[in-house]
């Protein structure tokens, strides 16, 4: 809820953005502009860290929607999650300053998208994350990549995932659900 009132107008500029331009492609930048506003802020005065992910998330709701992943994803009863991210700051975002989201694909791998988001102020990255997503069926289980590139336009030719992403998602993950996950600080 923290920031379901941002994610309902992005959603609907997003629609009415995809309605007036058409869609973007699959490979397309996404670009968001954002206030900080004083509910974003943390008391030393600059935007916490975690609202950044949760900002975040309005980028990947505008680039599904622009791009028409959302329709297909309706259509076929998919949701994406995500199942891993990381996220560097580089400077601070303060009160009532304006920025903007980026958002992009940057590949995939066997089993999951991966997508950048950039915060950006007048060109300048002032933070990074990037999100590990799977996509899951409503009535369960998940969508296997080739069945997600198959249904979008996705092209083959996305960059190469960094060496260091794979390794990053193999160190992060956490044991599949079927398998117990004791919490035992060693």
């Amino acid at each position: 809820m923290n920031v379901i009132w941002r994610t309902l107008i992005v959603m609907l500029r997003a629609r009415l953005r995809r309605r007036r331009e058409g869609p973007l492609p699959m490979t397309a930048v996404g670009r968001v502009r954002l206030t900080t506003l004083p509910t974003d802020i943390d008391v030393l005065r600059h935007m916490n860290n975690g609202r950044y992910l949760s900002l975040f998330d309005l980028g990947r709701w505008d680039l599904m929607i622009r791009t028409d992943l959302m329709a297909t994803m309706d259509e076929r009863g998919w949701y994406p999650v995500v199942s891993s991210e990381t996220v560097t700051f580089r400077k601070s975002l303060n009160l009532w300053q304006r920025f903007e989201v980026q958002t992009r694909w940057i590949g995939h791998d066997d089993r999951a998208l991966y997508l950048e988001h950039r915060a950006v102020v007048r060109g300048e990255i002032y933070a990074s994350a990037v999100i590990r997503a799977r996509m899951l069926r409503r009535s369960g289980g998940t969508v296997p990549l080739e069945e997600v590139l198959a249904a979008v336009d996705l092209p083959d030719e996305l960059p190469e995932v960094p060496a260091w992403l794979h390794e990053w998602a193999e160190h992060a993950a956490l044991p599949s659900t079927r398998r117990p996950a004791p919490s035992d600080w060693r």
